[in-house]
Parts: structure tokens; C-alpha cells; sequence
């Protein structure tokens, strides 16, 4: 069956070869179509399979061009004008394009001087130093490609969470309905919903274990089985990820689920703690030791286990031995955030810049994934490839706001759409559109989109500067990383957030799962500081609300609570915090 993520890349591979001929319009119909079949939420191929190629066509941002296409390779695994042009640059664009510095063009060029195809022929070019004598390319370049070589070999073998779990909830949801199931749980990182996975484990309390793991190792996802037994079977699906099913019996569930959810130092520190006591605790559970003889104690569930040792319940995401235990211990664990405590969005972008809808769509859209309110920020004019907005262009959206809230309101609809701005953080740290029309928006998000390079003091400074002008809010994406396709600026992260503190800035965590931004650590040292943050989705399409759950976690690994996330709050309460920062 064609995934979502197989039919995305050929989508991104075909608009990719479009750029390299200067193809105008075309290329930016590919792209948006591979975004939104990679936001969906429903497979592809089921849409397919119950409505045809008019239920493609129906899909938001696809036409009937991209449907046929889309048909003939959930038809027969392959496209033929997708082929003509990998026939004409038998390249491996897939790799390529993920490679920072590299456009469409150098892409070209690099193929049609050096002959390079694949990652493997620009890492040894580059070595060789060949590429730094290419017009259009130069030393810093060719540095540049090695540099995020080096950084993309790193990060290889590992899964984004909030791509892959999808699927990883798609087969524990089929295993849960097997007959004789009782229990299905994901354990492991994924359970810690940690940013990236190497593998996923599922943990099964079943009456009869055989048939349950012949048909784990018989999914059609699977492309190689490697190990089938009776209380353990391994397999790795088509998307390349491993997975390992457990059996364990109804007694040691809780221990099994806290000894295989991890992390390992949060288990060593557990297991030290049982030793202390004169008790050992593993995966079946943990017992009291006397005379050479083993008595269960505890690991029906995960609270029965840390009550018995002592301590109070800790949720997965803070599994990480970096102070939970001891906060455990005094009673003084936060009562974090919750998977349904978010009220608003405060970053949505639309089709007035780079979104695939429109401003009433996403408003539409929020209501079902229940939120209250949200911040229109699109892009402003220096983002020219997103047809980033002038101050006339911003007037004009802002008249379009009331519109669609004075709309809303007739129909009875609890959502109030706000006005505001994604502001660039130019060069030297002053923003893309005049004080003038930045003080009339609800909320202005300044974000740095350009000059990566520059020196960790200079990109501190820079982004000060953006929190010195009062009409900034909050700095969306702070360190400007994409996991698995570039590293974070260097700046001074601790001196920001103190600036933040300072300037009563809001800091954001964006859930999109490949930024996932701020990240944990700096989530921590937000609430240690009383920084204030926002989690938000960065949707450029209705199916992106769905990644707020990740930026949420992103929180809950920071040990944040509701009282740390604005849009938490309701939106009275926000409005009077900018109002008093103002």
C-alpha cells in the first residue's frame, strides 16, 4: 500500500525537478499538495479506496493533474512522469534536497559539472575540494555542504516522533483489537515522546499469545521479521522503522511498562532506590529480599511501583533522571500541562502568504480540534518566496479578520480570530514591517529566518534587539533548528531567556515535530526563570493543529505547567498580559 510519506516525496522530488527548468507555478502546486498528504491524518490509499479519483480531487491544494498521478501510483507503485524526469537527472533528489545550502539549481549544476547523483558523490567532491571551483559556489560552500553532510550522517537512522506516530498508533490500535487482547500500550521513547526514535516497543497482556504474534509479524507494513516467539517477535516495516512486541503477564504489566518505557538512567536510579530498600526491582517486578527468596511486592501498575519505592507517580515525558526523582520523592512534582489545556493558537498561517487555506478555513478547523482562539502570522514582505506581506497587504488581511469573526460570531461560534504578524528579525535586529502597523495587531511574533551564520554574540544581540521593540510579543522558533535538516543558530539561549525575563518577551515552543522548538532543556530553564511560553502549531494547513500534542510534550519533557503556557489561558487573561507588557 502507497503511504502518505511515499506519494509526499515524489510530490516534493517532482517540484524539485520543475525548479531546476525555471518551471513557473507548477513546482509551488507540487510542493502544497505533498505538504497537505503529509499533514493527513487518513491514509491516502483509503481515501482512495472509498471514493476514487474524485475523492483525491476533493483533497484541499490537489487538482486533477496531481490526482491522477497520485492514482496511478497507488495503482501500480510508480509514476510515469516522475520517471521521465528522474530519467533525464538520474539523481537521487530524495538525499539531495535534504542537504542545506543545496537549491534546485546548484542541484543541477553539481549533476551537469561533477556528474554528482547521489550524497555520497557531493561528500567525496567535496572532500576532493572540487566543488569550490564551480561558478555560484566558492570555499565557504563547499564547508557549508560538509558541514550539514556531517550533520545529516549524525541524525540518520532516527525517526521524527510526530511523523512516525501515526503509524506506530495505527498498529497498536490493530493489535488491540486482536482477539484475546486485554491490554496494548506503546512503551519506550515514544511513550517519553521524546523529539526522535531509533525503534518502537509495544507491550501486550493477552489470554493467548501465539495468535497475536503471528498476526504482528503478518502485517501487510512488514518487510522483515526478525525474531517470532512466544513472549517476544521483532519486525522492521516498510517505512524502515523497527518495532518489538512483548508479551507479559497481567502481574508484571506495571513493572514491564516502567522498566521498558525507560529512560535507562531513570531505571538505574529506580533500581538503586529498590536495593536501598533491600529489594530488587526488573521488567517482572519488584520484590522484597530475604533469606535468598524473592517476595513480589509490587508491578501490577506503574503507581503501585513508585508508591512502593517510596515516591510518587512520574509521568513518562519526565523520565529522564535529571531531578524527577528527588521532586518525586518531597511531593513537589509539577502538575504539568495537560494534552487538552490549550485554548488557542498563537502562530496560523493562510493563503496570503504560504498557508493552503484560508483565514475562515483555519478558524473552522480550530474550532474542531477545540480551541477558542488564534493568531493569524503570516509572513511579511522580506520573505518574498512566501509572498510575505507589505503594510498594505497587512491592512487589507486585517480587515479580512473582522470579517471572518463577524461572521463567526452571527453563527453562534466560540472563536475570536486576532490579528497578527510573523515578523522578520532582519540583520541587525529591527523587524520587517513599521511600528506603525505592528501597534494596531493583537499579537506580533518576530522570528529570525535568514543569516544563520552569524556569530553567537551577533545573533544574541540581534534577537535582543527584537525584544526590545514593544510591540513584540513572543520570538516564534527561538534557535531556528530543523530536526534532521539543520542545526540551531549558535546563540546565547541562557542571556535570551533572561532577556525575555527582562523584557516580559514570550518564548515559543513550535510543535511542529521537526522543530520542536524550544527543546526541553530550555523549556526547563524558561519555567525556572518564570519566562513565560506559548506552544503553537505553525500550521500552514487545517491539519497541522494536529501537531500541537507534540508541542505540548515538548512542554511536559520541560516540566511545564498551565500556569508557564499563555495560550493555555483564557484569552481575556492573555490580552491583559500584553496589554500590562505594552
Amino acid at each position: 500500500m502507497a503511504s502518505n510519506k511515499s506519494i509526499a516525496e515524489i510530490l516534493y522530488d517532482i517540484a524539485e525537478y520543475l525548479n531546476m527548468d525555471n518551471i513557473p507555478f507548477k513546482p509551488r502546486a507540487y510542493e502544497k499538495a505533498a505538504e497537505v498528504i503529509e499533514g493527513l491524518e487518513e491514509d491516502v490509499s483509503e481515501i482512495y479506496k472509498k471514493g476514487g479519483l474524485k475523492a483525491l480531487e476533493n483533497i484541499p491544494g490537489i487538482g486533477i493533474s496531481i490526482a491522477e498521478k497520485i492514482e496511478e501510483f497507488i495503482k501500480t507503485g510508480k509514476v510515469k512522469y516522475y520517471e521521465e524526469l528522474k530519467k533525464k537527472m538520474p539523481i537521487d533528489m530524495d538525499s539531495l534536497r535534504k542537504v542545506e545550502g543545496l537549491g534546485p539549481q546548484s542541484i543541477k549544476k553539481l549533476y551537469e559539472k561533477l556528474g554528482i547523483k547521489t550524497v555520497e558523490d557531493l561528500k567525496k567532491a567535496a572532500e576532493g575540494q572540487k566543488i569550490r571551483a564551480l561558478e555560484g559556489f566558492g570555499e565557504k560552500s563547499e564547508e557549508k555542504i560538509l558541514k550539514s553532510l556531517t550533520f545529516l550522517e549524525k541524525s540518520s537512522g532516527r525517526f521524527i516522533l510526530g511523523f512516525i506516530m501515526p503509524e506506530i498508533e495505527e498498529i497498536t490500535e490493530d493489535i488491540r483489537k486482536q482477539k484475546g487482547v486485554e491490554k496494548a500500550i506503546i512503551a519506550g521513547s515514544v511513550r517519553r515522546m521524546k523529539e526522535t526514535i531509533g525503534d518502537a516497543d509495544i507491550l501486550v497482556v493477552a489470554k493467548n499469545a501465539e495468535p497475536v504474534m503471528d498476526y504482528f509479524v503478518r502485517m501487510p507494513e512488514v518487510v522483515k521479521v526478525t525474531a517470532h516467539g512466544e513472549t517476544k517477535s521483532a519486525i522492521k516495516l516498510k517505512s524502515g522503522l523497527n518495532v518489538d512486541l512483548r508479551i507479559v503477564p497481567r502481574k508484571s504489566y506495571g513493572a514491564a511498562l516502567n522498566y521498558f518505557t525507560g529512560s535507562k538512567a531513570h531505571n538505574i536510579a529506580l533500581r538503586e532506590i529498590a536495593v536501598k530498600h533491600g529489594m530488587k526491582l526488573n521488567e517482572y517486578g519488584l520484590f522484597k529480599m530475604k533469606d535468598k527468596k524473592e517476595t513480589f511486592v509490587a508491578g501490577r501498575t506503574e503507581e503501585e511501583l513508585y508508591k512502593a519505592l517510596g515516591l510518587h507517580y512520574i509521568e513518562p515525558e519526565m523520565r529522564e533522571d535529571t531531578g524527577e526523582i528527588e521532586l518525586s520523592r518531597e511531593n513537589k512534582l509539577p502538575k504539568l500541562i495537560g494534552y487538552r489545556d490549550l485554548k488557542g493558537d498563537l502562530q496560523v498561517q493562510t493563503n496570503w502568504t504560504d498557508g493552503s487555506d484560508s483565514i475562515e478555513t483555519m478558524a473552522r478547523e480550530a474550532i474542531k480540534q477545540g480551541l477558542e482562539y488564534i493568531v493569524i502570522t503570516d509572513h511579511t514582505k522580506r520573505l518574498a518566496m512566501t509572498g510575505g506581506l507589505d503594510e498594505k497587504r497587512m491592512k487589507k488581511q486585517m480587515e479580512e479578520v473582522d470579517k471572518v469573526n463577524k461572521k463567526l460570531k452571527l453563527e453562534g461560534k466560540r472563536m475570536t480570530v486576532l490579528k497578527g504578524s510573523e515578523c522578520d528579525i532582519l540583520k541587525d535586529g529591527t523587524l520587517d514591517l513599521p511600528d506603525s502597523i505592528l501597534s494596531q495587531l493583537d499579537v506580533v511574533g518576530a522570528s529570525v529566518h535568514s543569516y544563520f551564520n552569524l556569530s553567537r554574540e551577533e545573533q544574541t544581540e540581534r534577537i535582543k534587539r527584537a525584544m526590545d521593540n514593544k510591540n513584540v510579543d513572543v520570538i516564534f522558533h527561538p534557535t531556528g533548528r530543523v530536526i534532521q535538516r539543520r542545526e540551531a543558530y549558535d546563540v546565547d539561549m541562557d542571556e535570551l531567556i533572561r532577556h525575555a525575563k527582562r523584557t516580559g518577551t514570550i518564548l515559543e515552543i513550535d510543535a511542529l515535530p521537526e522543530r520542536a522548538d524550544l527543546k526541553d532543556e530550555y523549556v526547563r530553564k524558561c519555567v525556572a526563570a518564570g519566562v513565560k511560553m506559548s506552544i503553537d502549531s505553525d500550521a500552514h494547513m487545517p491539519a497541522h493543529f494536529q501537531a500541537l500534542r507534540y508541542g505540548i510534550a515538548e512542554a511536559r519533557r520541560g516540566f511545564a505547567e498551565k500556569k508557564d503556557i499563555i495560550n493555555a489561558w483564557p484569552l481575556a487573561k492573555i490580552k491583559k498580559l500584553l496589554k500590562d507588557r505594552h
